[in-house]
């Protein structure tokens, strides 16, 4: 018997002893997809356009050598990174990565030039997202895109929104899995402006009419994400946290919470139980702002373990989709996809093997002695020895043994780009 095992076996009887079944809840690890973000493989430049310059309030800092250059060299990236993260999950691209030698802008996009990704999602197994590119672009220059006041520049970006989502739509179809399309504008003003409400309402009625085309929810489903400012956008953004959350209930859409859109000291863990009232689906942007919209690497740090008890604590994981949204370039950027997908995974096997019934009884009876006592007790029950025997059973490598295949890979293959 391995050690791994063996610790699994004591870890296992530990659990048993508070009614928790491990290899029930491994079973239900399986089943949850993490969507991972195409972008931070290289730097959130894309393959459409070249010599692009980064806009939109988005900033990637650092130079690590090795950096995809190519859909080629990002697919095999990304492979290497889902090799080291155990089950089966999803790839959420932006449309700037569509695989093509064609010269074509945002507002031509069409399914066929993307169907390179889904072949290659086919041959691997997963699903795909999607993401409208509303950023670093010659009609993003004004700082306004789908609320512009410019009616060329407005009905530029709702016919390239148009177009996302019938290339949604494909990959939903194609691949037997819905995709989550996820909307995200970065307008707004550098300083104080005299008019708040125009441009809400021109961002209100541009989105209407990016939605007027009905598309089967199995296919395709469309969220809508917020932020509470921007780099160039710091004294007003038109898609505010009121404004998505109003038009996501109103519209029947996904709200999108990113754990970076909001002020220093707001948590979306404690916003997951109150949207989820209210729609019918949740999508989630996990990163990690540092002061902040700085999208930081995930860690297994306490908002991730707040935001998968909020998910799994009531159950709401099942009407959740969860994706990443960090990008580092001063680190291996592989690594950085295994850190933090693997982080997510634990935050969420950690949740899972809480005795909730259990606690909720301790809860609603008024024993919050219990309750705390309790909940302070099962942080050092040896979750790490299930997730060990879960990396071992995935074939994926178990505790740091990961890092020196990422090494390896860099020294045989990213230094030399």
């Amino acid at each position: 018997m391995s050690d791994v095992l063996k610790a699994y076996e004591i870890a296992k009887k530990q659990y048993a002893k508070i009614g928790v079944d491990t290899d029930k809840v491994i079973e239900n690890l399986k089943k949850i997809k993490i969507s991972l973000h195409c972008w931070q493989g290289d730097d959130v430049n894309g393959f459409l356009f070249k010599d692009i310059e980064l806009s939109g309030g988005i900033q990637t800092t650092g130079n690590y050598p090795g950096a995809a250059r190519n859909v080629k060299e990002l697919r095999q990236d990304l492979e290497v990174a889902l090799s080291l993260i155990p089950g089966k999950h999803k790839l959420n691209l932006h449309s700037i990565y569509a695989d093509t030698d064609e010269k074509v802008d945002l507002n031509e996009l069409e399914p066929r030039h993307f169907a390179g990704w889904v072949d290659w999602a086919k041959h691997n197994g997963m699903g795909l997202d999607f993401n409208p590119t509303c950023f670093s672009h010659p009609m993003a220059e004004s700082g306004f895109t789908i609320s512009s006041a410019d009616s060329k520049v407005r009905d530029f970006w709702v016919e390239h929104c148009k177009r996302c989502r019938k290339i949604a739509e494909y990959f939903g179809k194609e691949l037997g899995m819905k995709c989550v399309t996820n909307f995200w504008f970065p307008d707004g003003y550098k300083d104080i402006p005299v008019d708040r409400e125009a441009p809400r309402r021109r961002m209100m009625e541009a989105l209407d009419e990016v939605f007027s085309e009905k598309i089967n929810p199995e296919y395709c489903v469309d969220a809508i994400e917020s932020k509470v400012f921007g780099i160039g956008a710091e004294s007003y953004t038109v898609g505010s946290n009121e404004f998505c959350l109003g038009y996501a209930v109103s519209r029947n859409k996904l709200y999108c919470l990113d754990a970076g859109h909001f002020h220093p000291t707001e948590v979306i863990s404690d916003k997951i139980s109150s949207v989820l009232l209210y729609t019918d689906e949740l999508l989630l942007h996990v990163s990690r702002p540092v002061r902040w919209d700085s999208d930081h690497v995930v860690i297994l740090d306490d908002e991730l373990n707040a935001i998968a008890n909020s998910l799994i604590r009531t159950g709401l994981i099942e009407s959740t989709n969860i994706g990443l949204d960090f990008f580092d370039a001063s680190i291996n950027r592989i690594a950085a996809w295994v850190i933090g997908t693997r982080n997510m995974i634990k935050a969420l096997l950690k949740a899972m093997l809480e005795p909730v019934e259990a606690l909720k009884k301790a809860e609603i009876e008024g024993d919050y002695t219990s309750r705390l006592a309790l909940t302070e007790e099962y942080k050092t029950y040896p979750f790490g020895a299930v997730w060990d025997y879960y990396c071992q059973i995935s074939g994926v490598p178990v505790r740091e043994e990961w890092l020196d295949i990422v090494k390896k890979y860099e020294q045989e293959t990213l230094s030399k780009r």
